[in-house]
């Protein structure tokens, strides 16, 4: 089950709305297959886990591991608890049931009800953990949320006068690249985008640029500013109207009343299973206030402002703590 979790994160940033699912086939204690859910769209886990074997008389004999329960529904592909009946395999080990309503506990019913012999639970901690993103979608209808930002040695987010100030170092910068490669969206609001003008993308990374999401209420911000160039696709909410026009998507909300519901709901809607906030503290303590974040991920670093605005504070359970170079960074989910 160890090596199912191993396999199944190199699909972060590929597979969603998809969860992330390795899996392994073993004969008389001997891994004679493995695969994993490689994109969004193609054969899932237990599929190229079955396809690897190089001699199918064997899977009559094996026991097949998966850390996510196989579906029982037709989709992009064919269910996979199908396949495991057509292909006799006798034992299946589960790590984590599947919150998906579409199958929900029906690929195991079906799996027993054909005569496999099934586990469950096995590394389920683990493997709970690992498809957060997915259970969060579909447990509580919304992105899973993970906030993001950087703060002096003393606490401040930026300076007292507001201007652009880059804190971390080089190395923390390419991390955050290499984070919005593994997540379907990123937010910032008006004063981050019209202040800092970033871009939002996975230049310093390999991998898929996310989502770029804005909070634009009066559609004031300049039409120059990167977050609307052509490298990404970019959703604008606001209070006119809506709009399609290249990549730019104007999406119009209610502003009177929980705006943070609002968008959260709108990405659910289009299958957006994670996101990534950055921006300032008033941005930031807008969903912390609302209780609307998972995760934070907070670079402290060694420069002092003395003054300036004040970080956003998060009470929460510590995941990890590391130095990367001079920046020291601490994970945390909520409680």
């Amino acid at each position: 089950m160890q090596r199912c979790l191993h396999l199944a994160v190199q699909g972060l940033g590929s597979v969603a709305p998809n969860p992330m699912v390795g899996c392994v086939i073993v004969h008389n204690g001997k891994i004679i297959g493995e695969g994993f859910h490689e994109k969004y769209g193609s054969a899932h886990a237990e599929v190229n886990a079955i396809r690897s074997v190089t001699d199918e008389k064997l899977l009559a004999q094996s026991t097949l591991y998966v850390n996510l329960e196989p579906c029982s529904h037709y989709g992009k592909t064919p269910p996979c608890a199908n396949l495991i009946v057509e292909k006799k395999i006798p034992r299946v080990v589960i790590g984590s049931y599947d919150p998906n309503p579409l199958v929900a506990g029906k690929g195991i019913k079906l799996l027993r009800e054909n005569g496999v012999e099934v586990m469950t639970e096995v590394l389920k901690p683990e493997a709970d953990f690992l498809n957060r993103r997915f259970f969060t979608f579909h447990t509580q209808q919304r992105p899973y949320i993970i906030l993001k930002w950087a703060q002096s040695a003393d606490g401040f987010i930026a300076p007292a006068d507001g201007k652009p100030y880059w804190l971390t170092n080089e190395v923390s910068k390419k991390l955050v690249h290499q984070w919005r490669s593994e997540e379907q969206a990123i937010m910032i609001g008006t004063n981050t985008a019209r202040t800092d003008n970033p871009q939002l993308t996975v230049r310093l990374w390999h991998g898929n640029n996310p989502l770029r999401v804005v909070i634009d209420r009066t559609l004031s911000l300049p039409a120059s500013l990167h977050i609307f160039n052509a490298e990404a696709a970019t959703l604008v909410f606001n209070e006119k109207g809506n709009a399609v026009k290249g990549n730019i998507e104007k999406v119009k909300i209610d502003f009177s009343a929980n705006i943070e519901e609002q968008i959260l709901h709108e990405l659910f809607k289009r299958n957006i299973l994670s996101i990534m906030i950055e921006g300032g503290t008033q941005f930031l303590n807008s969903f912390i206030n609302r209780l609307l974040w998972d995760e934070a991920r907070v670079f402290t670093v060694t420069k002092k402002l003395n003054e300036g605005v004040k970080a956003p504070q998060v009470s929460g359970t510590i995941l990890n703590e590391m130095d990367v170079e001079r920046d020291k960074l601490i994970v945390c989910v909520s409680l």
